[in-house]
């Protein structure tokens, strides 16, 4: 791996927020922006992050740094709403602001969603009041439920949400520091894993990637989208880190641009080539022989294969297999979610029309058009070549293979 050099220190900024949020702005030129939150109106002072040149080098995020940490009592973030422009890190002390950062996207990304929801109720034991265990379990309880009520699509949530309440069934844990300092344990546990676990996706994925491959991609699945590393992208990275010469094509994605902005600014990062191309170009690159693979990533995927990813990877999958290009999904079993039998059955979020109305601000339609924003589609199996788990590829019949890299889980745990 190429190290990148070093680059001058920032002198961190720490703004006070609404709702329990402090940003933390580093690099570059001041500037004021207005931020509207699902609780709050507010205005955050921010520096800018200059592009990757100006660090004389290209690769220092991702190695040293996480998309969601605990650090110093207080659940911090990328602020991913601000990249590619900007490079914000923001720190909550009260877990209904951490609700409302995933809810509003300032973390995005199942696996990363996971992460932040697990810190938040761990963050919950740490604001709470009670003075006994009994008082604690109910502030609990409440905060498990806000938390699980951000985003209704991604699995991970409710996952990570389950996993750590799980750690109050321990009768033992009587005194309340002891069960703030098991629950903090559990979720630094889940985002360790995290990031192992994309690290042997990458591994298992990167078999996949031939070298002078072109990969298409849609949204954002890297380190941004998890812990750290990343699921699709993080397939791109490690087959890229081999010395494989690829090339990645990043659907812009639409209406929140993900790809335009967050899969572009890491791919700049790590020295990756690729180009962007608008949503509605993916078909003509693979009818033309352009596009060896389609790799995406998955936010709920069901026991039969059925894949809930970003609205637009639907039309992925068909095209694909219209022009015999494998499609691989990328994704954690914590992602697979066994108790739905088909993709009918998975939630399908529904979004602010602002977003389709006026992307970032910028109209470009009357606010007075009706506007439908469903955030994600779901693809049939049928459509899905494989899908890539850290146990393994698993390949038809799904229901079979799905829960046995499930259970292989379980039982490696």
């Amino acid at each position: 791996m190429r190290r990148s050099q070093p680059h001058p220190q920032p002198l961190p900024m720490l703004e006070e927020g609404r709702g329990g949020q402090k940003k933390i702005s580093i690099m570059g030129a001041r500037a004021i922006r207005l931020f509207l939150t699902s609780s709050d109106l507010y205005i955050v002072l921010f520096e800018a992050i200059p592009p990757p040149h100006a660090w004389g080098g290209g690769r220092r995020w991702g190695l040293n740094m996480r998309t969601v940490e605990w650090h110093d009592n207080k659940v911090r973030m990328i602020d991913q709403r601000l990249l590619p422009w900007e490079f914000t890190r923001v720190d909550y002390d009260d877990y209904h602001a951490v609700a409302a950062a995933i809810t509003d996207m300032v973390v995005r990304g199942a696996p990363a969603i996971g992460a932040a929801a697990a810190f938040g109720l761990a963050l919950a034991a740490h604001q709470s009041t009670a003075a006994d265990r009994p008082a604690l379990l109910r502030d609990l309880e409440s905060a498990a439920s806000t938390l699980k009520q951000a985003r209704p699509t991604a699995v991970n949530l409710a996952w990570a949400v389950d996993r750590l309440m799980r750690v109050l069934d321990d009768t033992s844990l009587e005194r309340i520091d002891a069960i703030r300092a098991a629950l903090l344990h559990e979720a630094q546990t889940l985002a360790d894993e995290d990031v192992a676990i994309n690290k042997r996706m990458g591994a298992f994925g990167a078999a996949l990637i031939r070298d002078g491959d072109t990969i298409l991609h849609h949204c954002n699945t890297g380190a941004l989208a998890t812990v750290d590393w990343g699921t699709a992208l993080g397939v791109v990275r490690s087959a890229y880190e081999q010395g494989k010469k690829i090339h990645v094509l990043l659907d812009e994605t639409r209406p929140r641009l993900q790809g335009a902005r967050l899969s572009a600014w890491e791919l700049k990062q790590l020295g990756i080539p690729f180009d962007v191309i608008a949503d509605n170009a993916a078909g003509h690159f693979m009818r033309t022989g352009q596009v060896n693979i389609v790799l995406v990533g998955s936010d709920r995927t069901a026991a039969n294969g059925d894949v809930a990813n970003k609205i637009g990877t639907y039309k992925l999958g068909v095209v694909a297999r219209e022009n015999g290009i494998p499609f691989y999904p990328v994704v954690p079993t914590s992602t697979i979610d066994l108790s739905l039998k088909n993709g009918d059955e998975i939630p399908i979020e529904e979004r602010d029309p602002a977003e389709v109305r006026a992307p970032y601000g910028l109209p470009i339609c009357p606010d007075d058009y009706p506007v439908r924003n469903p955030a994600f589609d779901v693809t049939p199996h049928r459509y899905v070549t494989g899908i890539v788990t850290e146990n393994g590829i698993a390949y038809p019949p799904f229901d079979v293979n799905l829960r046995r890299a499930v259970e292989d889980t379980l039982v490696n745990r």
